[in-house]
């Protein structure tokens, strides 16, 4: 790198920007809401105005930057920069040329990867993934993703590895945002645990999840909203946890027989602010489906917190 990078983690319901100096040093850094209405190019303007601000924090200006990379959701071509049908976005059906679209607005070269993969790639090089040669990244939020290093470099298949929030979990299941029955993610994603939460409130059931939204100025069920309804013993939030925790443990197990990963790395909103005590239940949930059972991988929770998105994004510029 020649001199200081920007990262940009674009998520379901937030936009972390950073910019990060030598060695993964974050040196100013923004959250913004994702825009829930507007599409792409709403997008697109809420990530430059996040990235702006950040620079402004590190005395920066964005066109000074050696380059901006953005971790995004949906089929990344990391070659043009154009995103496909990014489901967890409001409105951003198709594709959309992403890297050209923001490098306007910044005056700057920007390069794309997906988010989960780009956010695995930090917590090897620079967080939990440090000790081992392989790990499985699962990041925890809107959806289920899912990153892969393997003998030391980035595995991407075809474009489309580590969508393990796409595994089967139970066939003929409950129906994914991907369209598609019985996917992880139609159990453990937050988007169709906040739906399953709503469709409890209409059966009469009570929960504080939706007071506490509220209460908090937000319009989407949060990692945050969820700690605090399990903090206070919230029987429909433990429940849909406690659901997503063992299908959790089915998805990985069954990734980790087809894998055999050194290590697993547990990250996203939910993964991070839910933290150590539900890595360990992660773990204990994979056991029953595990083939080598004697000897199960290290679950660890993301050391680089809610930056490490943005810290692997800034990474794609080399």
């Amino acid at each position: 790198m020649s001199g200081p990078t920007g990262g940009i983690d674009l998520g379901g319901t937030k936009i972390q920007a950073a910019i990060v100096g030598p060695r993964g040093k974050v040196l100013g850094e923004a959250r913004h809401p994702t825009p829930r209405s507007g599409g792409p190019r709403a997008i697109v303007e809420a990530m430059a105005g996040a990235l702006r601000e950040s620079a402004v924090q590190a005395s920066l200006e964005p066109a000074g930057l050696a380059g901006v990379g953005v971790g995004s959701p949906g089929d990344v071509n990391g070659e043009s920069g154009v995103v496909i049908g990014a489901r967890n976005l409001a409105g951003w059906e198709g594709s959309f040329p992403l890297a050209e679209a923001l490098g306007e607005l910044l005056g700057t070269r920007v390069a794309v990867g997906n988010d989960v993969q780009v956010a695995t790639n930090a917590e090897f090089k620079l967080g939990a993934g440090k000790p081992y040669k392989s790990v499985l990244g699962v990041f925890w939020g809107t959806g289920v993703g899912g990153g892969l290093v393997l003998g030391g470099k980035p595995w991407l298949g075809r474009n489309a590895a580590g969508e393990i929030g796409h595994i089967v979990v139970k066939l003929g299941g409950a129906r994914c945002t991907c369209g598609r029955y019985g996917c992880l993610e139609a159990y453990a994603g937050r988007a169709s645990m906040e739906a399953r939460a709503q469709r409890y409130v209409k059966k009469g059931q009570d929960t504080v999840l939706f007071d506490i939204m509220k209460k908090r100025g937000r319009e989407r069920l949060t990692s945050g909203v969820w700690e605090r309804a399990l903090r206070r013993e919230d029987k429909v939030a433990t429940q849909i946890v406690d659901h997503a925790v063992e299908a959790l443990g089915a998805g990985i197990a069954s990734a980790q027989n087809l894998l055999d990963v050194e290590a697993v790395i547990i990250g996203g909103g939910l993964g991070i602010r839910l933290g150590e005590p539900y890595a360990e239940r992660i773990a204990a949930a994979m056991l029953p489906h595990l083939f080598v059972d004697d000897r199960p991988p290290p679950v660890k929770v993301a050391a680089l917190g809610d930056l490490g998105g943005a810290i692997g994004a800034s990474l794609l510029i080399k």
